[in-house]
């Protein structure tokens, strides 16, 4: 595995699966929906959004979260006994069967103190959650290591651990569901996961495959003692279904396409950077998506090993035969749509196109209407739309649009931040902590008890000598799940503060002042 290409996997892996975060604690066994019902998600790592008429799924860093009333009430997953506590890194709804799906995945250490991410499996419900079935991660036994492609017996090397072996993406065909695996490549089960068959994709050397094609390969993702020579393009990050027959895959290597995806061995090709006269700006596929609007392919294309590729998001309106790029030197994370607009989820923002990615539209701000609470985060993993409902998914928590008619950006915003909930109101706490202020922002919490009170937040350093004011006798009306304030780590010049451990003095009103500690970590 070349450099480039290693850190580019750590970089992802980093920020959409193991993102630290305080959350919600959920107390005892949730046995039914209403019990466990919150105004808020149990994560602020908001990873995925699938959006279905008022029902909307969350895949987040603690669990799945769901609501059925377009974001008014939700319902948390987390810590049950029938779903566990182990990161989401993929979410998916069957139409065929009305199904919802997910990926987790967890952190494991291994040879070296070196921490990696490792599957554990997917889990289904097709009951919205009232109960969820377990499949362990797909792995291969030792002596699977001959595939059939067509009239071609394969090399393949076994995949028999789970370290590097996770879910990033789960798509459906009818009676069928695909995986994008990583180290595992890509599978399909037809079988409700029961079992699971490695599907067979273009080596780097070759554009296409089809089964009538005498062919000589390993399919392996890296090169060792059993298979001399690994390839990107078995390392599978993506896969969509475009229609019933139809299946795109991304990979570190390009995107694949077949059109007959339910046959026993599909045939595919390879678009990418280097076989194109009108390419893909980089090999490395990070998310895919299709707009049934415009009959669209988008794709977010990173740069992988070519010095020539650059970061970028590609889109064809031929079928994958020419692309175009736009938004040159962005990471994208992944795709929304609404009718032919497409959103694009960055490290920099949520960018909205009306003229088909000539030029693009950040929202001005996201605060709550109602609240006055702000997303500050500019780095966005997710979005999904409902009607002129958009939701958009953040490192640091979830916001809904309720656009105006006609409108870009402008509406009705309600943002969630999950916090871990007050005992009274004389309990007050900031997170994350310790903090990082050029990284992100520090959020307090305290409770008002649902009254309106004069709040004023001062930091002191560790003689408590005066260092900032947040906020200073500032109406606030908060309870258990009120907005947060925010510091950003700078001190009354507006300098960034150095490392150490720093005092808050939080004054409601004309009660006694209520104290707390921050250590600074840069």
């Amino acid at each position: 595995m070349k450099k480039i290409f290693v850190f580019t996997i750590l970089f992802l892996l980093q920020q959409l699966l193991f993102s630290q975060v305080i959350t919600y604690k959920i107390g005892g066994e949730v046995n039914h929906l209403d019990k466990s019902s919150s105004l808020n998600p149990t994560s602020n790592t908001i990873i995925d959004i699938i959006a279905i008429g008022d029902t909307i799924w969350l895949g987040t860093s603690r669990g799945v979260s769901v609501s059925f009333d377009k974001g008014e009430s939700w319902t948390n997953f987390y810590g049950r006994s029938d779903f566990g506590t182990d990161n989401v890194s993929a979410i998916g709804y069957d139409n065929y069967t009305r199904t919802f799906w997910c990926a987790t995945a967890k952190s494991q250490e291994v040879t070296g103190g070196q921490k990696l991410p490792s599957g554990t499996g997917l889990k289904y419900t097709t009951n919205f959650g009232q109960t969820w079935n377990s499949i362990p991660q797909p792995v291969d036994g030792q002596n699977d290591n001959q595939i059939q492609y067509g009239i071609n017996n394969l090399s393949a090397l076994p995949v028999t651990v789970t370290v590097q072996n996770l879910c990033y993406d789960i798509a459906f065909t009818p009676n069928t569901i695909w995986i994008a695996t990583f180290a595992g490549g890509l599978r399909r089960s037809t079988d409700n996961g029961q079992t699971w068959q490695r599907v067979v994709l273009p080596p780097d050397n070759k554009n296409s495959i089809a089964p009538t094609d005498t062919l000589d390969f390993c399919l392996a993702p890296v090169g060792g003692s059993f298979c001399s020579v690994g390839n990107l393009n078995h390392r599978v990050f993506s896969v969509i279904a475009v229609n019933d027959s139809t299946v795109l895959v991304g990979t570190a290597n390009g995107i694949n396409k077949t059109t007959n995806a339910n046959d026993t061995y599909p045939s595919w090709v390879k678009f990418n950077h280097q076989n194109q006269d009108n390419p893909i700006s980089g090999n490395f596929i990070t998310a895919l998506a299709y707009n049934n609007t415009s009959n669209t392919i988008w794709a977010s294309t990173w740069k992988a090993e070519d010095p020539d590729e650059f970061y970028g998001v590609s889109f064809s309106s031929d079928g994958g035969l020419n692309w175009q790029t736009t938004l040159y030197d962005e990471r994208p994370h992944n795709f929304a749509f609404k009718f032919a607009q497409p959103i694009v989820l960055t490290d920099n923002g949520a960018f909205r196109s009306t003229d088909f990615g000539q030029t693009w539209i950040l929202p001005n701000s996201i605060v709550d209407n109602q609240t006055g609470a702000q997303l500050r985060s500019n780095v966005f993993y997710s979005a999904a739309v409902t009607g002129n409902y958009i939701f958009l998914g953040s490192d640091d928590g979830l916001a809904r649009l309720k656009e105006n008619i006609g409108s870009v950006w402008e509406g009705e915003w309600k943002v969630y931040l999950s916090s871990q909930p007050l005992n009274s109101d004389k309990e007050v706490y900031c997170y994350p902590n310790p903090f990082s202020p050029r990284q992100e922002l520090l959020k307090f919490r305290y409770s008002t008890n649902g009254q309106q009170e004069k709040v004023t937040i001062r930091i002191y350093d560790f003689a408590f000598n005066y260092v900032a004011t947040v906020i200073q006798n500032a109406s606030r009306i908060t309870d258990n799940e009120g907005a947060p304030d925010f510091w950003d780590g700078r001190d009354a010049n507006g300098n960034y503060v150095p490392n150490g451990v720093y005092f808050y003095r939080i004054e409601i009103g004309d009660k006694d002042p209520l104290f707390g500690k921050i250590l600074v970590l840069q």
